[in-house]
């Protein structure tokens, strides 16, 4: 599963050659060559993860991975820094800044790839195309199914997506707020009821194998998946 990947690089060979592997394989990219071009569209909506360079005109890639990490906001986009400096200190300097890995110039494309794959299987699993089962409930990202305890479920898009989030999130509860931001974006305009309709939705559509006992209606609070079913 793709994500957005926001690139923060000042050099335009480099920005490119970036913007076009991450492209190819399956990403949207949005591009900016300085940190007032990267404020811009994250305040448009939320990247899934950020190569950040960390020597920039003005503001450096170091400082706005401090920013990024001390608003509410932005502290859980995963960050990968990029530089030409691989001295220990300067890495180090890097990963105390907030990022969640660091690569060094040169770099091979399918190293980066890697790179942005493991990050995100860490940090952001939804954002992957790793099957994964919780209590005989099977997810497959790739070929968009769904199938518990040997039988295929009928999902709609949105359901889905719900699902995917909740699966690669268990025993963790979230409201409506948290799961509008996650599941539909930060940048969507919706009422938070909608969740529930849509939680509604997805308990019916996993009612036939009982896995709609997996999401819990924590009370004044929002919805938590479990782990196991009661």
């Amino acid at each position: 599963m793709s994500g957005a990947i926001l690139v923060v690089e000042d050099e335009p060979a480099i920005q490119e050659l970036i913007a076009v592997n991450l492209e190819h394989a399956g990403h949207r990219v949005l591009r900016a060559a300085s940190v007032p071009q990267a404020e811009e569209h994250v305040r448009n909506a939320l990247p899934d993860l950020v190569l950040l360079d960390c020597m920039l005109p003005g503001l450096s890639g170091v400082s706005y991975a401090k920013q990024l990490r001390a608003n509410e906001r932005t502290r859980d986009v995963p960050i990968i820094m990029l530089t030409a400096r691989a001295s220990e200190q300067d890495k180090i300097l890097g990963l105390e800044s907030g990022a969640d890995d660091y690569v060094t110039k040169p770099f091979s494309p399918r190293e980066l790839l890697a790179r942005i794959k493991a990050v995100l299987r860490r940090r952001a699993p939804q954002l992957t195309e790793d099957m994964v089962e919780i209590a005989g409930l099977r997810l497959d990202p790739t070929a968009h199914r769904v199938n518990g305890n040997g039988r295929n479920l009928d999902l709609g898009p949105t359901e889905f997506r719900l699902l995917h989030w909740f699966i690669t999130h268990p025993e963790r509860v979230y409201s409506r707020a948290q799961l509008l931001d996650e599941v539909w974006g930060d940048h969507v305009f919706v009422e938070e009821r909608t969740v529930d309709v849509h939680i509604r939705r997805l308990r019916q559509a996993l009612e036939p194998t009982g896995h709609d006992r997996l999401i819990d209606t924590v009370r004044g609070t929002g919805y938590r998946f479990c782990r196991a079913l009661p």
